[in-house]
This record gives structure tokens, sequence and C-alpha cells, in this order.
């Protein structure tokens, strides 16, 4: 007789909704509100996590799901929450996400979206994202909608001589430090999403509904005229068009582009580190021929300059890091320059790739990191517990396990709530090396210091 597996329940997650990751790509649409198909609770549940860490307002609209629309469908309640959108905010373009109820019943939300315009020609454009979130996680629902906003929106126009750029799931300080980039290198690009402002903005003398900035309608229709795409991320366009092991389509903006317009898509892993970063350079002086400019050899000499001097205090130490797929895959990346041994690699991804990822890094030399796919909070305190890090590396969630182990947490990624800024950490890119590194020497600092005997005050 076989033996059944016993089955644990999920308890505290390593991953949020799919829909929620849509709902922040779409706030990098100018002009853009989002609409969730479902419960008036998936919108609430997005709102309150963007807005405890973005520090913004955050409107997210909802078809509002009934018990009545549950089971004869939400036609009515996606056709009347289009209407109270566009009488209320006047949108260039509303933007759907469904969500597990949904699609569960089989809502389709194309048709839907089809009739309102063929009744009302007059509307906004509009897009959609197929997003349950029993089928991934808040990394694949971003990136599902960025594939949505491009074949929705792109087409051929003219030939163009500028670059698309499509970014993980970055905060606005990494997107501006990729808008400075290439305004250093003195070349034109889309940038897509781009929440940099509107989900880091400036204050306001009086509200506004849709907030400023975010990448035009404009500039997404001439993707499809690009000199070529750089896609950020090794993990979440591995199958580039194909399916994963649960069959579901990995088709990613630059793939899209790639097949059906002739961009070059070419995928580059997160710019965190020496290494990535040399490489996204490099990349980027072979596409604009143009030669990398003095300020990031400055940059890149400082970066150098601050491993050697915090070496000392990293070297051997052990790792615990925890996120999104590709974010996790470029941190390990980083420790590894750095010196110090990761133990383990937790995600709440499962598109089978962390681990073979991973093995390409250690190129043979090095020991494999424990790692655990589609993790959740309680069997990484378990691992952490018997492994005994030094250091954990993540958001907000992981820090009772820190807490309990006694040990620093480095706070990166998102969601970050229990601290104020989230939204400007910077993590690409030489700077944003040179500050993550800063912040893990210093913690490690910090706590030896408030553990030492002897209160001193010079090192």
């Amino acid at each position: 007789m076989k033996e059944e597996k016993e089955y644990i329940a999920t308890r505290n997650a390593c991953k949020l909704c799919n829909p929620l990751g849509a709902c922040l790509a779409y706030k990098g649409i100018k002009g853009c509100v989002p609409l969730i198909h479902g419960s008036q609770g998936c919108s609430t549940y997005i709102r309150r996590y963007m807005i405890s860490h973005f520090r913004e307002p955050v409107d997210i609209a909802s078809s509002n799901f009934t018990e009545e629309s549950t089971i004869f469908g939400g036609r009515q309640n996606c056709h009347q929450a289009v209407g109270n959108i566009i009488k209320q905010y006047n949108p260039e373009i509303i933007a759907a996400a469904t969500t597990c109820l949904s699609e569960t019943i089989g809502d389709d939300i194309e048709k839907y979206l089809k009739e309102y315009k063929a009744e009302f020609p007059d509307a906004p454009d509009f897009i959609y994202a197929n997003t349950p979130s029993y089928q991934g996680t808040h990394a694949d629902g971003f990136h599902e909608a960025v594939a949505a906003t491009v074949r929705s929106l792109a087409k051929r126009t003219k030939k163009n001589t500028h670059i698309n750029l499509f970014p993980g799931m970055y905060s606005p300080a990494d997107l501006r430090y990729l808008k400075r980039v290439m305004d250093n290198y003195k070349t034109n690009y889309v940038l897509l999403p781009d929440y940099s402002e509107t989900l880091d903005g400036s204050s306001w003398s009086e509200y506004k509904k849709i907030p400023d900035g975010g990448t035009s309608k404009e500039a997404i229709i001439t993707t499809a005229d690009a000199q070529a795409s750089i896609e950020f991320g090794a993990i979440f366009n591995k199958a580039g068009g194909s399916t994963n092991k649960n069959g579901r389509s990995k088709e990613t903006a630059a793939s899209y582009l790639e097949t059906t317009f002739g961009v070059p898509a070419l995928r580059l892993p997160w710019p965190v580190g020496v290494e990535a970063t040399d490489l996204f350079f490099k990349t980027l002086s072979e596409v604009t021929g143009v030669e990398k400019p003095d300020e990031y050899v400055k940059e890149r000499g400082r970066l150098i300059d601050a491993y050697a001097d915090g070496h000392k205090y990293v070297f051997g130490k052990k790792a615990v890091i925890y996120g999104e797929e590709d974010l996790v895959l470029s941190i390990y990346r980083f420790l590894n320059e750095i010196g110090v041994d990761t133990i383990l690699i937790a995600s709440g991804g499962k598109s089978g790739a962390l681990a073979s990822e991973i093995e390409k890094l250690t190129m043979g030399e090095m020991k494999m990191p424990e790692i655990i796919d589609n993790a959740d909070f309680e069997e990484i305190a378990a691992r952490s517990r018997e492994l005994k890090p030094d250091i954990m590396i993540g958001h907000s969630k992981g820090y009772y396990i820190a807490r309990e182990l006694n040990i620093p947490l480095v706070r990166i990624g998102f969601p970050i709530h229990d601290r104020l800024g989230g939204q400007r950490l910077l993590h690409i890119g030489y700077e944003g090396t040179n500050d993550l590194f800063e912040k893990i020497v210093n913690a490690f600092i910090e706590k030896n210091q408030e553990s030492s005997e002897v209160g001193y005050k010079y090192m």
C-alpha cells in the first residue's frame, strides 16, 4: 500500500497575491485606473498592502462581486464598475485584473470589456490580465500585466531608435536610477512600467485622483518599433513564450515583441553586484554604441573600494534570503561576491527554475544552498532554527523569525511595512549595490556593538 504524504496547510505564505502584482504594474501606466474583477475584499487587501509600503494614496477599483454575481456571472458588475470609473476618474486607460473568484466561475473579462467598448466607442482603452492567485505569485501577476499591456497596445508606427526597458518588481528609486542611466547614455527609451512618480511623488496641495507620471499610451504603442528590448530577470521569462510545468503561458512583453514584431529580446539578470551590473552596462554600450559614462566608472570604483573596506566584517557569515525568485537569485549572486555564505534561499514562487539557476552560479565549485520553492514562513523559521544563520535578507514579513533568532534583518524588496522609505530603497546598479553592501556590513557591526559588554564607539 502506497504511503500517503502528510499534508501541511499553508500558514504564512512567502508570497502575495497575483492581482496585487498586476495592480503594481498598472500603477506605472499614465492615466490608468486598475480594476479588480472580483470581490471588494481583494481590492481592499491590495490597497492596504501598497499604501503601507509606498506611503502614497492608491485607488484600486472593484467590480464588487456579490453572491448573485458569483452564481450568474460578473458581466453587469464589470460594466457598472467601468461606468463608475469613467464618471469619477475620466482615465485614459482602465486596466483589469481577474481574481480567484472570477476565474473559478469562468468569467470572460475580455468579452465583457469588448462588449462595453462596442456599446460605448468613446470609452477609454482597456487592458486585461488573467491573474488568479492560485496560479502564481505577485511577481507572476506583475509580469503578466506588463505582457498584457504590450499585447493590447503595441503596434507598428515607424522605425524608432529607442530601447525598451522591462524591469522586474523594482522600487521607484530603482526605476529612477534606470532613467538616469539612459539619460546619461543620451539614448531614447521606453520604460514599462514606470511608477517612480505615481507611487513616490511629491506632496500635493490638492488631492489628485490619478497621480502624475507613468508610461504613456503613446510610448507603449511604440514598443513594437524599438531597436531592442532589455528584460531584467532570469526566471520569470525562462520559458520565453512556452509553458511552465503548470501549463501556464510564460510569454513576456519582450518575447511577444520579438515574436510578433521582430524586436530583439535581450534578457539580463538584475544588475545587483559588480558582475551583473558590469553586464548591464556592457550590453547597453553594445546596443547604443556609447561608451560607459565616466560617472559609472567612478561609481564602480567606489563600490570596489567599499568591498575592500568592509570585507572583513562579512566574510564567512551565514545568510538566509527570501522573496521573489529573481530578487533572491540576484542577492545570492551578490553575496557570493562579498564572501557571505548563503545557507538557505526561499521563495513563494514555484517555477521550478530557481535551483537550476542557483546551480549555474555555483559552477560546481561552491556548496549549493538549501532551496525552498513555494515556501511558507513557518517552514523558513523551522529550517533557520536548525541552520543558525547570522543574518536574514528579505522583506518585513520575515521579521518575527529574525527577532526570535536574535539576528539582523536587512530589509529589501516588497513589502516593507515596519520601516519608512521602502519605496526609496535602491537595490540595483553600482550605487544600489553599494547601499546594500553598507547596510549588511553595518547590520553586523551594530549587532556586535549592541551585544558587547563594552560600550565602544570606535572601531
